[in-house]
């Protein structure tokens, strides 16, 4: 929370660039990011583990996601973070 209004993971990362081509997006920038960062807090180590959180708990994320194209496979997880600023992520 910063000062008396709540801030969410979607409104901190919503400035984050997106380096992907733009007709090569499946999946919203945002919602990659939240469930990498659910599934790393419970525990995920590796993308294919995220992909599989994602995919356990899809009907959940659906709930405040987009996911036009489902939950991403392992290997969009890893391109997309390969392919982020790590400067302005951890900013």
């Amino acid at each position: 929370m910063l000062g008396n209004e709540p801030f969410s993971i979607m409104d901190h990362f919503e400035r984050l660039d997106d380096p992907r081509i733009e007709r090569a997006k499946r999946h919203q920038l945002l919602d990659i990011i939240v469930i990498t960062l659910c599934a790393v807090i419970c525990g995920a180590d590796n993308w294919v583990e995220i992909a599989e959180f994602g995919k356990a708990r899809e009907d959940w994320f659906r709930r405040f996601l987009r996911l036009p194209n489902g939950i991403p496979s392992h290997d969009t997880f890893g391109r997309v973070f390969a392919m982020l600023d790590p400067e302005q992520f951890s900013a």
